[in-house]
């Protein structure tokens, strides 16, 4: 079997961010369609926040899951964690009469956190950027308490063959609309081949339950063009 993670360098993921950073929800936009921003209000609505919850929203890129976590509830204490340091300071004057929302310069295999430190962990298009995913999830576990809750919204190759072979032909075309909208097209080259070269969705799920994660299920979305992975550590 192939090595799919072999091109996942870490200094390589973060030069791809670093030339990207300043436009990444234009990124994703170009990605997506614009559905992009739909599906994050969607996976923040599947979320059962509670008053006293600790969050970490990791890959959080340029924080658009926490706003609109803090949108629902602006007292909520929110961890970002991203490991593109441009990325993580683009914006975060955004955040500062927040003083709830805290900062963190880390990769997802290494987090600065004590043991059973949080309640729920989000991970929101940054899954398959991680240069050892196995190491990432072990750690998502180590950091959430028990009845802790993980979950992730990303990428995948489509299964629905009408809905795969447009987007298919789409994502082809994608580079393109890179160099024209954000001057560069390698980025977006990256992120196409981050997306075939990735796991599948039924591999993740296995992926969790061989971490420790319990009740592990997938709701799809757009007929599999992007998933939500649901997980809750129930044991230490």
């Amino acid at each position: 079997m192939k090595n799919i993670h072999q091109y996942k360098d870490k200094k390589l993921v973060n030069k791809v961010f670093d030339h990207a950073y300043k436009n990444y929800d234009l990124m994703n936009d170009i990605m997506s369609l614009g559905s992009h921003r739909l599906w994050k209000s969607q996976f923040v609505e599947s979320l059962k926040l509670s008053d006293n919850e600790i969050i970490i929203d990791m890959a959080s890129g340029t924080g658009d899951i926490t706003k609109k976590i803090l949108e629902k509830n602006n007292s909520q204490s929110i961890i970002r964690v991203e490991p593109n340091y441009n990325m993580l300071n683009n914006n975060i004057s955004e955040f500062a009469n927040f003083k709830n929302v805290s900062h963190l310069c880390s990769y997802a295999e290494n987090i600065p956190l004590k043991d059973s430190s949080c309640d729920l962990y989000l991970i929101s298009f940054g899954l398959r950027n991680v240069t050892h995913l196995d190491q990432a999830l072990k750690e998502a576990f180590r950091v959430l308490k028990r009845g802790g809750k993980f979950c992730c919204l990303e990428f995948y190759k489509v299964k629905d063959p009408v809905i795969g072979k447009l987007y298919e032909i789409y994502s082809k075309a994608i580079p393109f609309f890179g160099k024209i909208f954000n001057q560069n097209e390698e980025p977006y080259k990256y992120l196409v081949k981050s997306i075939n070269d990735f796991y599948s969705q039924n591999e993740i799920k296995n992926k969790l339950e061989k971490v420790g994660f319990s009740n592990v299920y997938v709701s799809n979305i757009f007929g599999g063009v992007a998933s939500i992975h649901y997980g809750w550590k129930l044991n230490d």
